[in-house]
């Protein structure tokens, strides 16, 4: 069957549009020059905050400069849609387009435009109720709405799923550290034997570890929260009203139910992608921690006869398609592949905002798309972990107890007794002879066996 189009125009000329599509001339243009990756890569989360602010917009324009009361009701009504996922299948643009992202931005303006047409009995084919650059666009421009909407995006889903996510894995980890508190193992340096240290414990170091990421996280919300708008093309506000920044804001904070505020700096707003590098900084922090977390754990639970053996994983599914009854770390290795994904992304954030070029920065879609799949990816992995692996570890007491009393490393409670060098002597005749501390620290002379039972004790030394 033939497609059929209809014919719009932009300032460059007519544009062949599917007949049915809610976008324009401008998103179709986008569509046929750059077809670069899967299309629809646009997150959805930018789509959906650009419907937010577009709602703010309209309603703020309306009580400045008078936008027609009824055209700002339809505005926000299909925002509402937009935001209720009616449209997802109208928003087909890719991450590789203008750096600016005004081609994302354009797309929101003209289905919006498109969408009033049909909800006052007009048809696509007809004049615009609503004008696209005019009316949706009112008082914006690409430059200030798209770092709005990265912002407001990537604190939502901060708000909403991450922050969540990392709270229920650090209370996860604060109750596996109290159920393995009396749990006396042998820490290990440089992978080798140390002095003994309680499952508890080394549990303990993760949940600090994730406590200290999420102060980190929480300390860029300052600077994640100041918002672009009202600065237009370069950061002077020109063509937006008097306290449209203020009012814009305002409406956005409402209506999220998370408080903004209006940038410190416009200029810099716009021009540097700074907040996002920092946000995304902590984000690498956490990671880097799941990262030595899921190890440690993978480590720890190697085996189960010929590795370390001290934590028991839960067993989720067949590790082998031709050893028999291997069960895998796989829940470990998902997070970890998770984290090399994120300390690439920072890469990308990090040379994209570096990008900076005199008054705009024009890697925002890039960044705003690897800020989102980190987001996405550690929360999704976290929760992960949290139920298919955390939530079920078991202490392997038998092989903590063998590990502890086979360690030559005990020793080292005697230095305070008898000297290192004693100490050293007792350790090296024991490895040499393949025979027990106590063995060789009562035939040194050097202790008795109530002095060693005495002074050796691993519960003492943790």
């Amino acid at each position: 069957m033939e497609k059929k189009f209809r014919i719009e125009s932009d300032t460059l000329g007519e544009v062949k549009i599917d007949q049915n599509a809610l976008w324009g001339p401008q998103t179709q243009r986008s569509i046929n020059n750059f077809k670069i990756g899967q299309p629809y890569s646009m997150p959805i989360e930018i789509i959906h905050s650009y419907a937010i602010l577009k709602k703010c917009c309209a309603i703020s324009n309306n009580e400045l400069i008078n936008l027609d009361k009824r055209k700002m009701k339809l505005i926000s009504e299909i925002c509402d849609e937009i935001l209720n996922n009616k449209h997802n299948l109208e928003f087909p643009l890719v991450v590789w387009q203008t750096g600016s992202g005004t081609q994302t931005n354009m797309n929101v303006n003209e289905v919006i435009s498109n969408r009033a047409n049909l909800l006052i009995g007009k048809t696509l084919y007809d004049s615009k109720y609503i004008k696209a650059n005019d009316e949706v666009n009112m008082s914006q421009s690409s430059n200030d709405t798209f770092p709005t909407v990265i912002n407001i995006a990537v604190t939502k889903l901060l708000h909403e799923k991450f922050i969540p996510s990392i709270e229920s894995f650090i209370k996860i980890l604060k109750i596996k550290k109290e159920e393995f508190n009396s749990d006396i193992k042998i820490g290990r340096t440089h992978m080798m034997d140390a002095t003994p240290i309680s499952l508890g414990q080394e549990f303990s170091g993760y949940e600090a570890q994730m406590k200290f990421g999420l102060k980190a996280l929480k300390n860029t919300l300052i600077h994640l929260k100041q918002l672009a708008i009202g600065g237009t093309a370069v950061g002077t506000g020109l063509n937006a009203p008097v306290g449209f920044d203020k009012s814009v804001v305002k409406n956005i904070s409402n209506f999220t139910k998370i408080k903004f505020e209006v940038a410190e700096n416009k200029f810099e707003a716009i021009a540097s992608k700074d907040a996002l590098v920092e946000t995304h900084g902590a984000l690498k922090q956490i990671a880097v921690s799941l990262f030595k977390i899921v190890n440690d754990i993978r480590l720890l639970g190697s085996g189960p006869r010929s590795g370390f053996a001290e934590l028991i994983l839960p067993a989720n599914e067949p590790g082998s398609s031709i050893m028999p009854g291997k069960v895998n770390p796989t829940q470990c290795e998902a997070v970890s592949m998770v984290c090399t994904q994120v300390l690439g992304n920072d890469t990308t954030v990090s040379f994209a905002g570096s990008q900076g070029h005199l008054e705009l920065n024009t890697f925002k879609p890039v960044i705003a798309n690897k800020l989102i799949e980190s987001i996405n990816l550690l929360s999704d992995s976290m929760e992960s972990f949290n139920k298919n692996c955390l939530t079920g570890l078991k202490a392997n007491k038998v092989k903590i107890n063998q590990h502890l009393n086979n360690s030559l490393m005990l020793v080292t409670a005697l230095n305070k007794k008898i000297g290192y060098y004693k100490a050293a002597e007792i350790a090296n005749k024991a490895y040499k002879n393949g025979t027990t501390l106590e063995e060789e620290a009562v035939k040194s002379g050097y202790v008795t066996k109530k002095q060693f039972k005495d002074w050796v004790n691993p519960e003492n030394m943790v």
